[in-house]
């Protein structure tokens, strides 16, 4: 997939010239080729999502807890949390920075706004950040939290929203900037790219795959498909055969069960039967076309014994068939 990187002109008259800092990022992570980072900026916690619905907000806050404008979408999203500390900067740079590149790459601005004292209701505030963030929850405990506690020597905040139709899809780009003290500048960059959620051809990615694996011990194998009421995988899945044969060789060490999941039409005992069969069919495909090694991999089928949505519609059957790849 092409993806375009916004370079940041740091020859504004406004804004000094920066020397460039390495970065000491946590172990792990690696930044989205769409945004490059205000130098000096270190990432300090990155959450990938390869499919989830996103809420954004483009409007101010009208009441308690309230926002009236919103875009619903849903994709891939990339969440990095960046700091840069023990640097004589303000937030107010970071964000003009951001927001300069964001134009110079002809982003649509949906929404900006900058707050001193972080009152208020407009875009940037404390109020709107919480509104807005609220929608997108994280539950993960981490350093990418400070944006809602501020220490008394923190300053201003401001929030950028922003989306661009590029050759692969749209994309959005939600971005709050908070001054947390006088010598830490947090950045919270979330990127939505929706084009695979649109047409439905969502593909799991080696990436993608790492992040599950290292939080949850498992991931959802998006874009393995099989012919209807059977275990015959369908060309379509060459592309997530791939970029699992592409984790798997990276990660020699690993070994995991694959495991099919149904939903619960039909019988338990053919159920059961047919997620161990597309396990199994999953198995074959990447040792016979990839290369991996039979002893890495050990599927088993569950049946519709563990569901993610209820059976009662037809898009959550969808969702509760599936294969997942599970750490041993």
């Amino acid at each position: 997939m092409k993806r375009e990187i916004i370079a940041f002109s740091l020859a504004m008259a406004a804004l000094p010239m920066l020397a460039p800092v390495a970065a000491e990022d946590i172990e792990g992570v690696q930044e989205h080729p769409m945004i490059e980072r205000y130098p000096g900026q270190e990432i300090r916690w990155q959450k990938i999502e390869n499919y989830m619905p996103y809420k954004i907000a483009t409007g101010p806050v009208t009441g308690y807890r309230k926002i009236d404008e919103w875009i619903e979408t849903q994709g891939r999203v990339t969440r990095t949390y960046y700091v840069l500390e023990g640097e004589e900067r303000t937030y107010s740079e970071v964000y003009l920075n951001y927001l300069e590149a964001l134009k110079g790459q002809d982003f649509e601005i949906l929404a900006e706004g900058i707050s001193p004292d972080r009152k208020g209701r407009d875009v940037g505030s404390t109020s709107w950040i919480g509104v807005a963030s609220a929608a997108n929850p994280n539950t993960q405990q981490g350093p990418q939290n400070n944006q809602f506690a501020g220490t008394t020597s923190s300053g201003g905040a401001g929030s950028i929203v922003a989306r661009k139709e590029r050759a692969a899809g749209m994309s959005y780009v939600v971005l709050t900037v908070e001054q947390h003290s006088t010598t830490y500048i947090g950045t919270l960059v979330d990127i939505i790219e929706v084009e695979a959620a649109e047409t439905g051809l969502v593909i799991i990615d080696a990436e993608a795959i790492g992040s599950d694996i290292a939080e949850y011990g498992r991931v959802v194998l998006d874009g393995i498909v099989f012919d209807f009421d059977s275990a015959t995988l369908l060309p379509a899945s060459d592309q997530a055969l791939a970029s699992i044969a592409d984790y798997l060789k990276a990660n020699p060490d690993k070994s995991f069960y694959v495991v099919g999941h149904t939903d619960s039409v039909g019988t338990f005992s053919y159920n059961y039967g047919l997620s161990g069969d597309r396990a199994r069919a999953v198995v074959e495909a990447l040792k016979t076309d990839y290369g991996i090694a039979h002893e890495r991999l050990d599927p088993h089928g569950v049946g519709p014994l563990v569901p993610i949505f209820t059976n009662e519609s037809e898009a959550s059957r969808d969702q509760n068939r599936r294969v997942e790849l599970v750490q041993r």
